[in-house]
């Protein structure tokens, strides 16, 4: 595969539920109609979706929150950022960023800033060799129904 192959565009959000298989694969414990039901609500909030494609396949996606927050102000928080096996180390990761980053200054964003799973190495070893830092650690309390 080449890497001109690999076009990047914003999935509109009619079709926001062609990013369900990789979803899965991040994702694979929540059922799939819990995540359709929470990516329609994350739509209605501003959640927007980058999408990675070989041909008409989607083969990589980066969700996109944009936030403003007191100590960074307007900033983009990637989400839900997974490539297919097949296409990692081609540089399908870094051209998507690429294309995420170019997105967040369009619209106005200082940063961006992002969440990775502590056990995912690998992720942290992308996003370190992006230029991205370690600033904080993330916590979660689930609230008792």
């Amino acid at each position: 595969m080449m890497q001109n192959e690999i076009t990047i565009d914003l999935i509109p959000d009619e079709n926001i539920f062609s990013v369900l298989p990789l979803l899965r694969i991040l994702n694979p414990a929540i059922p799939e109609g819990m995540l359709r039901e929470r990516l329609t609500e994350m739509v209605s909030q501003g959640y927007k979706c980058a999408g990675a494609y070989s041909g008409d396949r989607i083969v990589g996606i980066c969700g996109m929150w944009i936030l403003t927050k007191v100590y960074v102000g307007r900033h983009l928080e990637p989400d839900n950022v997974i490539i297919l096996e097949a296409y990692r180390s081609r540089g399908v990761g870094r051209r998507l960023m690429a294309w995420v980053h170019d997105y967040a200054r369009s619209k106005g964003c200082v940063a961006t800033e992002l969440n990775c799973y502590l056990g995912n190495g690998k992720a942290q070893d992308f996003w370190e060799r992006g230029g991205y830092r370690k600033i904080a650690v993330h916590y979660q309390k689930l609230l008792e129904s």
